[in-house]
Parts: C-alpha cells; structure tokens; sequence
C-alpha cells in the first residue's frame, strides 16, 4: 500500500542539504545520578539513540530518557487532521530521529509499520473510544512493536545476532514476536507467566515459530521482568549481544506518543484540551501521553486507571510507595504488574529517581504529578459491570483492559465534574478474551482477520522456572549454540 507523506518545509530543506543538521539527542540513564549507593556503579554516558536502543537498558540498570524533548507546534498538530495515521508517526518520529536516520529510511520504516487503520469511535457526547486493536496481533503492542522491530533492523550490526529477550503478561510478546517474526540477524526469546494469560494469548505467543521461541515461566510477570533485567546487567553475559524489546527499551516508548497526537488532531478545535484515559500496567503506554504532552499537546490530564495491583494510586494519594509483591492475579491480566518499569521514567519527568527493585532515592514532585495525573484501582468485579454496562447502554464491546480504562474515565469526570474532550483506550481485541466476553455479554466477539487462523497453528514453549541461575545457562547454551 502507497501511503502520501508530507513533511513541514523547514525540515525538508534539511534533509535536501545532505546534512543532517537537526540537533541529536542523547539519551542518559535514570540511574545516574545515584552517587554512593551501595551496590550501585551509576552510568554517566550519554548515548545515541542507536546505543540505546540495542542496549535497551543502561548498564547500570536505568531506563535510557532522552535528554531533550523535542517540540511540535499546535500549527503543526492540527495540520494532521483529516490526513492516514502514517502522516502523524512522520512528524513524531522525525522530530526524535530526524538526525539519526536519512529521511526516506524514516518514510520507508514508517509505511511498512503501519498499514492498518486505526479508528477513533464516539461513544457518548464527547467521549470517544481510540481501538488500538487492528493490527497483526489485535493489540497496542504492535503499534511499537513493528516500528521498533523494523528501526532494529536497520540499527543493527550486520556482523552479529541480535538477540531480543522479552518478558510478557500478554500481548506484548505474541506482538514483537509477530513483527520479528522472519526479521534477518535477530532473534526473539518471550517469557511468560505460566497461569496468567488467556488461552488464546498463550496460543499466539506458542505458534509463532521461526526466529522466536517462548519460556513458559513458573511465577508471575514481575519474575519474567526480573529475569530479563538480570541478564541486561550479568557481565557473564555481556558477550551475547543481548537487547529488550520491552518497554524498558525507549524504541517502543517513542512509537506510543504517536497515537495521542494523531487522535488530538482527528477530534480536537484549535486550542481545546484533551482528557486520555490509559489502562496501566507497566506503564509504557501512558509515558508515550506524558512525553506527547511534554512535547506540546495539550492534554488536560492523564488518567491511568490501574487493576487491583494499586501500587501507584496508593502513591498519589499517600505519597508512600510500595510495589506490590507478588503481583496480584486480575482479569486484565497484561496489567498484572506489582512495580511498573517505566515508574522510573515518570519519577525521572517529575525530579525523583526509583530503582529497579522499587526504592525510591529520591521523592519526584508529587504536587505536580498529581495535578497531570489521575489514577484509580478499578477491582475486577468494577471491570465486569463496566463491561456490562458499556454494551447496554452504548453497544459498546470492551475487553477487560479496555473496561479499566473506560470505568477510570468515568470515576475521573465523576469526581472532577468536567466538561472536556475525552478518549479512551481500547488495547486488546475483545475476541483475545472470548471466554468472559460470552459469560457478560452472551455474545461471541467475532474474530479479527489476523487471528482467524489461531486454533489450527500448533507449537509449544520451552518450560522454565522462576530461578536466574537457570535462565542464564539457558542462554549461554542457546545463544553460544547459534553463533
């Protein structure tokens, strides 16, 4: 499919110089500035977005920010209105890439990442519902998984594997491992919660085959994120050429800002606020809305409604943090997270640093978060009546994370009493969930086109249990074996 792209003039000239004279930003970790903590040796480089993008995480276990945010004018927003999705994913991603990459290199990236529509559905007055379920997968997850799997790619060393280890509570795995699926040069390795994801999500991440293999793991999601974290940072292992692919990796935050700047554009007049409601797990998702505000949309406020793993509104309102350990089982299962990795990133945005285990070293303007950010627990039983009511009252069809946000949007307008623009996230395809979705509703969601084929592909995982020592033989066996 041909997609028209059209690029402001200033930044044209610029490319058409030869030169790319965009300024580049440099990435540093969160970690940095933790001078005389025990155990801790801070990372103080500064790195290419390159560097951090195969590196995925610092050495020192800090999530790479950029050290600058670039600006988008409120001209250069609301000219997107009317034009495909890819013409919105131009303007973000060369505004971040713009001196890292030739200019028809980003077009060709781009066009091939996004070949899907992406609806923006009213609902009720001005509240709409921005179905982020159209892709390969039926799921969000793509939407960073195929620009990250194809700027890998071109970033890599063609002289070595690239091994991509990610940890899974549901669809991001089955989604990088479909838009890595065939990709030269890289291999995927998905770790999942054994017990905690759907069946139809642990048939996709079983049956894609090629280059990715699944670990089911014995434990929850956060023993998959620790045993990804723990090989970033083993020495053993600094030969592998190992990267993530989770959203520790900034390559899959960047590509998340796009969607909110394209729905503001599709619905918004000039001027107007804008309310985004994020159903939050590990919080990648709504960083890409708190960086999209940062760069000049004028978001109102981020809701980021959580499931029962509260850790993060018990913060708002305490000013207490306290992850959750272990991450409590809920019906919207991808949101399973007791301590979200990109906390990190939000402490860092707000002037405080937290660590990968959830010591927080410094406190992050907690004023200032609570006047961007709105979070609420929604419990599963609140999921299910949310459920319910969206069909009854709207012929709305939710799946249990899309539920979340919708019930956090109402909480949030129920408490604030505010008249304003609103979109909701809707994350996952209904029929990923078809089992509770015939329970509520007596209804069985059709199946999208890219999941059809689902039941008639076979494969099965590699069993693993919970213990690092086990996992880190696991890959110096396996990947010294493919060299």
């Amino acid at each position: 499919m041909k997609v028209e792209f059209s690029v402001p003039r200033r930044r044209e000239k610029l490319h058409r110089m030869g030169e790319f004279m965009r300024e580049r930003i440099l990435y540093y970790s969160t970690n940095c500035y933790l001078d005389n903590v025990e155990g801790m040796e801070p990372f103080k480089d500064r790195v290419s977005f390159r560097e951090a993008l195969l590196l995925g995480q610092a050495p020192d276990e800090g999530l790479f920010m950029p050290e600058s945010i670039p600006q988008l004018s409120l001209d250069e927003i609301l000219n997107l209105k009317g034009r495909p999705y890819t013409a919105a994913a131009l303007l973000v991603a060369e505004a971040y890439l713009g001196a890292d990459l030739p200019l028809e290199t980003l077009k060709a990236v781009i066009e091939s990442s996004y070949n899907y529509e992406v609806p923006l559905e009213r609902v009720v007055d001005r509240r709409y519902v921005l179905r982020l379920d159209r892709g390969p997968t039926a799921s969000f997850k793509d939407f960073a998984a195929r620009m990250m799997a194809r700027l890998m790619s071109h970033f890599r060393d063609p002289g070595k594997r690239l091994n991509v280890l990610v940890a899974t509570s549901g669809d991001t795995g089955s989604a990088v491992g479909e838009a890595f699926k065939g990709v030269a040069g890289i291999d995927v390795y998905i770790l999942y919660p054994r017990e905690e994801v759907s069946g139809r999500q642990k048939k996709q991440l079983d049956t894609i085959g090629g280059n990715v293999r699944t670990l089911s793991v014995e434990g929850k999601f956060d023993d998959c994120q620790d045993l990804v974290k723990q090989a970033f940072a083993d020495p053993a292992l600094a030969g592998l050429n190992l990267t993530s692919a989770n959203s520790i990796n900034f390559g899959r935050i960047l590509p998340q800002m796009i969607y909110y700047v394209y729905a503001y554009a599709q619905l918004a007049e000039r001027g107007e606020e804008i309310v985004f409601s994020v159903p939050s797990g590990n919080f990648g998702d709504a960083l890409g809305c708190e960086y999209a505000r940062r760069m000049g949309l004028p978001v109102a406020q981020l809701v980021m409604p959580t499931n029962e793993n509260d850790e993060f509104p018990r913060f708002l309102k305490t000013g207490r943090y306290e992850k959750i350990s272990p991450s409590l089982a809920c019906l919207s299962n991808a949101m399973n997270v007791g301590h979200p990795s990109n906390l990190a990133r939000f402490f860092d945005l707000y002037g405080g640093t937290v660590d990968r285990t959830g010591r927080v070293h410094k406190m992050p303007d907690l004023e200032e978060m609570r006047n961007n950010i709105f979070s609420v627990s929604v419990s599963d039983e609140e999921t299910r009546r949310t459920i319910r009511r969206a069909y009854d009252s709207y012929g709305l069809i939710l799946e249990p994370h899309g539920a979340v946000g919708w019930r956090g949007l109402e909480l949030y307008l129920e408490q604030t009493g505010r008249k304003v623009l609103c979109v909701s996230l809707e994350t996952a395809h209904p029929a990923k969930f078809p089992e509770e979705i015939v329970s509520l509703l007596g209804i069985s969601p059709e199946l999208p086109a890219s999941m059809r084929d689902i039941d008639s592909r076979t494969g099965e995982p590699l069993p693993m249990t919970g213990d690092y020592n086990v996992f880190r033989k696991f890959l110096e066996k396996t990947l010294k074996a493919m060299d």
